[in-house]
């Protein structure tokens, strides 16, 4: 966390989610600087972060967006200048026509949905997502190479009757990893399906890669960068959603009761259920600024939130002080991932999204209300 934003920290309104600008640019500029010594293109996976209000910032470094549907194509569209690419396990016929008319990538999840839809993508880059049937992770609900996986076509079920039709194949499998895991996987993608690597235009590595993480190892990831571009003559593009705000952002929310059940709990105005609910769905227990693990500093507190949900915890930490009512936490890495699944369970508030400039300014771009709440519902 900035020092000299911390008492900007102490004056607004909470729950609310703060973009740091200075955090945001240092992660562009690095992704950037991938861009210009390989060729590839980076595009922002919207699924990730989808804070619009900076995207014309963030259109200055990378190529453009991912899209999973019909409403982050469009929002790419919109609000950023660049290439939008979309890709959906499966596609809606009612929506197709206004996806093909937002996208310039369309990419398929199986060879039945490309052939339906291949003569609707007229001008249209066509996309094959492939499954290179490569599990580098633990966590099987972020694998799509797990068994039983419905992402992606694996080698035994690939149509060469598609083959007219592709212009690039498409593989994600990554979350939250290092480059050598790209290049594991990488090696099972050319076995499965290098012979038909040169027939493309482009190759996309997909997302997880934690480029921005300061022990990725780039000079890595660069290379594998360079290999398939010169080995098949083709266009790589990644599209990391998490490295492009990593460490970017903050959930800030203030201390509303401290309560004991056995040890003192703190009764937060922010919500893992509502504003970061990967907490629970991982689960993993988020950084916090200036606290400890429990028992690590003097005094420990249980973290949980004014929902009714019993579960509703986020977590024990400790602090070199008793927390008392109106005290202000700031949870560390909050751009990603909390803003796009934050919901209103519980009548609870959004929180507000507010961008920290580099000058150490505080500017508030949207506070939400009831309105929000009840246009939800019905």
């Amino acid at each position: 966390m900035i020092k000299t934003a911390r008492p900007v920290f102490t004056e607004i309104t909470t729950p609310a989610y703060v973009i740091d600008e200075a955090g945001l640019v240092n992660n562009l500029e690095i992704l950037a600087d991938v861009q210009k010594q390989t060729g590839c293109r980076i595009l922002l996976a919207q699924k990730a972060f989808s804070m619009f209000a900076v995207y014309p910032l963030i259109s200055k470094y990378l190529a453009g967006t991912t899209a999973s549907g019909l409403y982050e194509a469009k929002l790419g569209r919109e609000e950023f200048p660049g290439e939008v690419h979309v890709f959906s396990p499966a596609y809606k016929d009612s929506e197709f026509e206004e996806i093909v008319s937002v996208s310039d990538h369309i990419v398929f999840n199986s060879c039945r949905q490309l052939l339906k839809f291949a003569d609707r993508c007229k001008g249209k880059s066509i996309g094959l997502r492939i499954n290179p049937e490569c599990s580098t992770q633990d966590t099987p609900i972020y694998d799509p190479c797990a068994e039983g996986s419905r992402l992606g076509v694996r080698l035994c079920d690939f149509n060469e009757r598609v083959l007219p039709y592709l212009d690039g194949l498409h593989f994600h499998t990554l979350c939250e990893q290092d480059s050598d895991a790209l290049e594991q996987t990488l090696a099972a993608a050319e076995e499965r399906f290098g012979k038909y690597f040169s027939q493309m235009k482009w190759i996309n590595f997909g997302g997880g890669h934690h480029i921005t993480r300061p022990d990725y190892d780039r000079e890595r990831l660069m290379r594998l960068i360079k290999h398939i571009q010169s080995e098949y003559g083709v266009q790589v593009y990644l599209e990391p959603g998490e490295a492009i705000a990593l460490n970017a952002g903050w959930l800030v929310t203030e201390v509303m009761e401290v309560v004991k059940n056995g040890m003192d709990i703190a009764i937060l105005d922010a919500s893992a259920a509502c504003h970061m609910p990967d907490v629970l769905e991982m689960p993993y227990r988020p950084p916090l600024y200036l606290s400890g693990k429990p028992g690590e500093k003097a005094y420990t507190y249980r973290l949980s939130s004014r929902t009714c949900l019993a579960g509703d915890v986020i977590g024990d930490y400790s602090f070199d002080a008793p927390l008392e009512e109106g005290d202000r936490l700031c949870f560390e890495d909050m751009a990603i991932y909390s803003m796009v699944k934050n919901n209103t369970f519980n009548g609870m508030p959004l929180p507000d999204i507010a961008l920290l400039r580099k000058d150490g300014s505080y500017e508030l771009i949207k506070r939400f209300g009831y309105k929000d709440f009840k246009e939800r519902l019905s």
